[in-house]
């Protein structure tokens, strides 16, 4: 994990326009770009398809309550 990524509190949200047929392929789609970007944990706080495309926002979790923070060790 990257200096700065031990140092995020506890999640990093993403918000992006997917082009998609309609919302359960922005999804899809939302959930394999986080997954590219290394994050194993992830939720989909909003999607809403509109014209070509959806507009999601992501949050992609570092760590969870009770894990071992990286900012800790400092």
């Amino acid at each position: 994990m990257s200096k700065a990524m031990e140092r995020i509190m506890d999640a990093v949200d993403l918000e992006t326009f997917i082009v998609c047929k309609d919302e359960e392929e922005g999804k899809k789609l939302s959930i394999q770009l986080m997954d590219e970007l290394g994050f194993k944990d992830v939720n989909i706080v909003f999607c809403q398809h509109q014209g070509p495309g959806a507009r999601v926002r992501l949050r992609g979790y570092v760590y969870k309550p009770g894990d071992r923070y990286g900012w800790l060790k400092n």
